[in-house]
């Protein structure tokens, strides 16, 4: 990747990372944009529809995914999009979402907060896609801190979120969503902590 011409940055991470911290201070370092929740304020506002109805579609974990969780299924079995119409909404959104990020990132430099965005740019000529992971145990940790609960309870919420991700990438992408062959780097951070990995990603750039 080129940082000195217009560049794309996309992160994926298991949830407990710290990739969403790790992606901002990238973006912070760097004096581009993030895009996370933002695409999903614009996309409302191009498809007209209130933030909340948004929400209950794609944030409010783990509800957003019954909307689609039926055509997984049968993707699992038949490997391909079969066009039922209770699919289009959460189709109809992904697709809105994709739009905005490709205008957004044709405009400026920016860093890409999960959205499959390493699908979306896996064809960009100066885009580099990055994977951050972790052991469980590690995760576990810094989820029960981050959420004063117990490290049980951390699990569960490592699990859920893990496997939505999985079944959002696999349902729009058809791709495996821990692949190292989807990313240019993939990154274990136990030893390096949010900075430290910043630190290391910014090297990889420089």
């Amino acid at each position: 990747m080129n940082s000195k011409e217009k560049f794309i940055i996309t992160i994926s991470r298991q949830f407990g990372t710290g990739g969403h911290e790790i992606g901002a201070e990238l973006a912070k370092r760097l004096g581009v944009k993030v895009l996370d929740k933002q695409i999903l304020n614009e996309v409302a506002s191009r498809m007209r529809a209130v933030e909340d109805a948004i929400e209950k579609i794609e944030l409010r974990n783990p509800l957003w995914r019954d909307d689609f969780t039926n055509f997984y299924r049968t993707y699992m079995l038949h490997a391909e999009y079969n066009g039922q119409e209770k699919d289009k909404t959460s189709h109809a959104l992904f697709q809105a979402q994709a739009d905005v990020i490709r205008h957004i990132a044709n405009e400026e430099s920016c860093v890409i907060i999960g959205r499959c965005g390493f699908d979306i740019f896996a064809n960009h000529p100066n885009a580099l896609k990055i994977f951050i992971h972790s052991s469980l145990d590690c995760r576990k940790r810094r989820i029960a801190e981050k959420y004063d609960i117990s490290e049980q309870d951390a699990a569960a919420m490592i699990v859920d979120n893990d496997f939505s991700r999985q079944l959002y990438t696999k349902t729009f992408t058809g791709r495996d969503w821990t692949d190292a062959c989807n990313y240019d780097i993939s990154l274990d951070v136990r030893k390096f902590g949010v900075n430290g990995a910043v630190d290391f990603l910014m090297k990889c750039i420089e």
